[in-house]
């Protein structure tokens, strides 16, 4: 199935009804022994403004290679925020940089979180508010940021894009992002809770030029769906899910934001 892919002009694009949130470092390819600088960024259109890194927006921070799992939180400040986290990775191969935001919260208007429900493809929620009487309320929602990059060190990659974090929401390549050429089909499995996610509205986001290219689908019953990138360079994978929460006064749901970045290599 081929999905719908638009190309979309920033000056004219409608604002969204809520901010993507991803890793960006400095370069996602490297010598072995460079040092990378890894950033969070927050924004609308796949562009975003550096978020300050600190114990008190970071709650896990973890580094995968070939040579295993490494906890990096140990590398997030406490006492002052800072703009990027340098990484010196000296093993050729693939790196996985895996970063869950502490909570955050948020209380829209009804149409405003109507409007937010429909465009990240939560219309069960909204169905779920209107079943229980609840869609003229405001919409009452914790939310945090589950968000992964890719890294190649050297000329060759390796598995390790495809390594499980345990994050509660997370985006996994089926195939090597760094051995797919441009044009090509990538596929991904989407996990919630350690069970593939049905249904769930995934976007992929790309500049080319002043032009934002993105490509929208849902995923199978299987959690899985693919995309033809048809652009080398910088790529985002992005999906939402929500669930109703029971035990914290004040707030009826919490959402997960899964995110993905990496690179397609030009040929």
């Amino acid at each position: 199935m081929k999905l719908p892919l638009a190309l979309l002009s920033l000056a004219s694009f409608a604002p969204l009804s809520a901010h993507e949130f991803w890793l960006k470092p400095d370069k996602f390819f490297a010598a072995p022994g460079a040092t990378v600088n890894l950033t969070v960024l927050r924004g609308e259109h796949f562009e975003g403004e550096l978020r300050p890194i600190s114990t008190e927006r970071v709650a896990a921070l973890r580094h995968y290679s070939a040579a295993g799992a490494v906890d990096a939180m140990a590398r997030v400040p406490a006492a002052r925020a800072i703009d990027a986290l340098p990484f010196t990775l000296a093993r050729p191969g693939t790196h996985l940089l895996a970063l869950d935001s502490t909570v955050s919260t948020i209380t829209l208007a009804p149409d405003k979180f109507l409007g937010y429900l429909e465009e990240d493809g939560l219309e069960f929620i909204d169905a779920a508010r209107k079943a229980a009487k609840q869609d003229k309320e405001p919409g009452r929602e914790r939310y945090l940021r589950c968000v992964k990059t890719l890294v190649r060190v050297g000329d060759k990659s390796d598995a390790t894009y495809a390594t499980r974090t345990g994050q509660r929401l997370e985006i996994v390549p089926q195939s090597d992002p760094f051995a797919t050429r441009p044009g090509s089909r990538l596929g991904f499995s989407v996990i919630f809770d350690d069970k593939p996610l049905a249904g769930a509205l995934v976007r992929a986001w790309h500049h080319r030029e002043k032009n934002l290219i993105l490509i929208r689908g849902r995923t199978a019953a299987d959690g899985t769906i693919a995309f033809d990138l048809p652009h080398a360079g910088e790529w985002m994978i992005s999906v939402v899910h929500m669930i109703p929460i029971k035990d914290v006064p004040g707030y009826d749901w919490q959402s997960y934001w899964g995110n993905l970045t990496f690179a397609l290599p030009a040929p």
